[in-house]
């Protein structure tokens, strides 16, 4: 049987990414304040074949059900390839986790994540997700005791074990077992560099690791390196700019990670730059096209950015998107408009994520806070308290239902 050319290899950042600055406590703003999707997408070149290559066309416009079709006929035509099996495993996840409104990097710019109620991915897909993990590993591990010196196999067990640190993530809430196949995936591609010091694919989750932890603080990065961990923030930059720069299969993953490592870093022109190629590489992208604005928010360029949330919210009423979260624009447009003082058109923005049919639960009930906050700026005081109510009867007893009762009580202020 003809190998399987890769058409891309999968999507193993993400969770590496999370795993490492969860455990490490490494939740600070400036890794992504706004909404976009924490994803990576493969690079396809013109010699995989047409089948792939129109499976990742559906991936990048978050089409996910027509590039779930797609790999499912080349995992049936590729038994064999781990490479085939990933792409279907993160397809079929990422899905998952789309449809949940988990990828919202703004979730991991804080500590919010932490208190999120645990995804429960549809119990067919959920079945399917680790049969294919299991299927990649054990055919990337006969490939390996095949031919010790196979790179693409050490690379393909470590995007394996990368989306099983997600998985055991954000799935089973179980962050120390996540973490260890987390270290596995650097550790693979570690190795794929070992064999191949071109390979410059495997330098994204090198890159990411190694800029985690030297962003850890000194006491964490002391004890990370008596375990055998180590890191330097620039050297990290300076890998997922040569993933980023070689053009090869990780490329747009490495420019994702770059850019919010870049706001991260405050280096807010280098994160447009970066951020505005994706948006125009892949124009019908929602979340490249909103990450632009949020990185606009986060530099102080308010005016520029409420340009720039108005005009994805246009393309977006032109349906140029496929399947746009239009609450996370939505949010994003109102603490834009806060942020100048806008405070009628904030409170619009906020009630426009209440105004959508299934907005994420959790980015519903800080709409509704936030919009009773603008409303009682307004000398609105019943709307405001409406929305306060809203609040506690959404949240229970989570701290955003107290701050809500604090201002049942003494309408908000701004500060």
């Amino acid at each position: 049987m003809t190998p399987y050319k890769l058409a891309g290899r999968c999507r193993c950042s993400n969770s590496v990414f999370l795993l490492l600055f969860l455990i490490a406590a490494l939740v600070t703003p400036g890794l992504g304040q706004g909404n976009e999707v924490l994803r990576v997408i493969p690079h396809v070149s013109s010699t995989n074949d047409a089948l792939t290559r129109s499976a990742f066309e559906h991936q990048y416009q978050l089409d996910y059900d027509d590039a779930i079709h797609d790999f499912e006929l080349v995992e049936h035509a590729h038994p064999d390839d781990p490479f085939a099996a990933n792409h279907l495993l993160t397809a079929i996840f990422f899905r998952e986790l789309y449809r949940n409104g988990a990828l919202d990097t703004g979730l991991y710019s804080n500590n919010s994540f932490l208190n999120r109620k645990r995804i429960h991915p549809d119990a067919k897909n959920a079945a399917r997700i680790q049969e294919l993990a299991q299927l990649a590993l054990k055919l990337a591990d006969a490939r390996i005791k095949a031919n010790p010196e196979d790179a693409d196999a050490y690379y393909a067990r470590g995007v394996t074990h990368g989306m099983q640190s997600t998985y055991t993530a954000l799935v089973d809430k179980s962050w120390f077992a996540a973490l260890g196949s987390a270290k596995d995936a650097r550790h693979d591609h570690e190795k794929t560099l070992e064999l191949d010091p071109n390979y410059n694919d495997a330098k994204l989750v090198v890159g990411m690791h190694s800029y985690i932890v030297g962003s850890l603080p000194w006491g964490v990065r002391i004890l990370a390196h008596i375990v055998g961990e180590s890191g330097n923030k620039a050297s990290g930059i300076k890998q997922l700019y040569a993933a980023a720069d070689a053009g090869g299969e990780a490329s747009v993953d490495a420019k994702t990670v770059l850019a919010l490592f870049l706001r991260r870093e405050q280096r807010y022109d280098e994160a447009l730059t970066v951020q505005r190629s994706l948006a125009k590489a892949y124009p019908g992208n929602f979340l490249f096209a909103l990450e632009e604005a949020n990185i606009l928010k986060d530099a102080g360029r308010g005016p520029e950015s409420i340009v720039a949330y108005q005009r994805v919210l246009e393309n977006a009423k032109k349906n140029q998107y496929h399947d746009p979260h239009l609450e996370f624009l939505y949010y994003g447009l109102g603490d834009a408009l806060r942020g100048q003082r806008q405070i009628e058109g904030a409170a619009e923005a906020y009630e426009g994520v209440l105004s959508l049919p299934h907005p994420d639960a959790d980015l519903r009930v800080h709409a509704a806070l936030n919009a009773g906050e603008m409303y009682d700026l307004l000398q609105k005081r019943d709307l405001a308290q409406k929305r306060y109510q809203d609040v506690i009867e959404e949240s229970g007893n989570s701290e955003l239902a107290e701050t809500a009762k604090k201002y049942l009580k003494n309408p908000y202020r701004a500060e």
